[in-house]
């Protein structure tokens, strides 16, 4: 006699395991260690009205972040994390509150924000411990006031020359910001120098509150160069100085008294140059320790006859464009002399 299978028993029987299998998971919380960097970063409601920082820093990384919860949401958190190759990190955007604003000295409780995160709740964990467990909070009030535009390259230095068009700005700063403070600045790339000089470009003015925090202003300005035939004036730099351009192992020789550079044309090395620049790029350049550089290779020992090289005219990095040769780069002549152990001993004591 066939025995009839009870399936509904065994329908049973599967899913009271399973439920067994979830609750087990549930009930097991194991503490996870954050592998990668951990960021809360302040998202400012009303730029206009303050400036809240982590002491003057728009972000700050937290040095330890444990959180807790299931094995299977841990597991799946882990695998998000590390989908990115580690690189991916966890950044916690905090919106400052009312609080913050009115109580000097606040500090944020980090533990009770992350645990109040949506993305803590969404992954079914909560936070069990935080380092730091706070960060004091800067809250500055800004004001309106009116900046002065100031055109600057890559390198920073300011572009004196440049035409711009309002030539102030109104934007809001800390209170306590006067004189020199006052300042917006707007930055030119090479390419939009060059560009600047035949047409006029718009670029937004922006202030620097603290390293990576940049407020912009609401308006562009329209800025302008003269063409470059009338920006830069024929001039002549006088009491020339060279330097030389050394290999390691030959800068050694040369130090220990080895070897001896005589340059047979060193009056056309120090002479004159003629230049084309604007005066400061021009007073710059006088003040360079050296303004001519003569490049040695170490190969340049083993030649015996006299070695030809155009000179390196060492402009300030500052005014590349702003300065440029107004002749032909001279060619310096030289030797390297080996020295005898004798008039080594000698050189070296002199």
């Amino acid at each position: 006699m066939k025995r009839k299978i009870k399936y509904g028993k065994i329908i049973i029987v599967v899913f009271i395991t399973v439920l067994i299998w979830v609750w087990a998971d549930l009930a097991l919380d194991e503490p996870y260690p954050v592998p990668t960097v951990v960021t809360i970063r302040v998202v400012q409601t009303n730029p206009d009205e303050f400036w809240v920082s982590f002491s003057e820093k728009p972000s700050v990384s937290l040095e330890e972040l444990i959180l807790k919860g299931p094995v299977s949401k841990t597991d799946k958190l882990d695998r998000e994390l590390k989908a990115g190759g580690g690189s991916r990190g966890l950044e916690f955007s905090w919106y400052p509150e009312k609080e913050a604003m009115e109580r000097p000295g606040y500090n944020l409780d980090v533990l009770n924000f992350l645990n109040q995160s949506k993305q803590i709740r969404q992954h079914g964990l909560t936070v069990e411990l935080a380092k730091p467990k706070t960060i004091p909070v800067s809250v500055y009030k800004l004001v309106q006031k009116s900046l002065k535009v100031r055109c600057v390259d890559d390198d920073e230095s300011a572009i004196t020359d440049a035409v711009i068009d309002p030539a102030t700005v109104e934007m809001f700063v800390p209170e306590d910001w006067q004189g020199e403070r006052l300042i917006a600045k707007v930055r030119l790339a090479s390419s939009e120098i060059r560009h600047a000089r035949s047409a006029a470009i718009e670029k937004t003015p922006y202030i620097e509150l603290a390293s990576g925090e940049i407020r912009k202003s609401s308006i562009a300005v329209r800025i302008t160069l003269p063409p470059e035939q009338e920006r830069l004036r024929a001039d002549t730099v006088q009491n020339v100085t060279h330097g030389f351009l050394l290999s390691e192992n030959l800068k050694d020789g040369l130090q220990q008294g080895r070897y001896e550079v005589e340059v047979e044309n060193l009056s056309e090395v120090i002479g004159a140059i003629r230049i084309l620049a604007t005066p400061e790029a021009k007073l710059d350049y006088e003040n360079m320790r050296y303004q001519v550089i003569l490049e040695i290779d170490e190969k340049d020992t083993e030649s015996t006859e006299p070695i030809k090289r155009p000179l390196i005219y060492n402009f300030p990095p500052g005014r590349r464009d702003e300065i440029k040769l107004n002749q032909l780069p001279v060619e310096a002549r030289f030797r390297l002399i080996r020295l005898s152990p004798a008039e080594s001993v000698s050189t070296v004591g002199q």
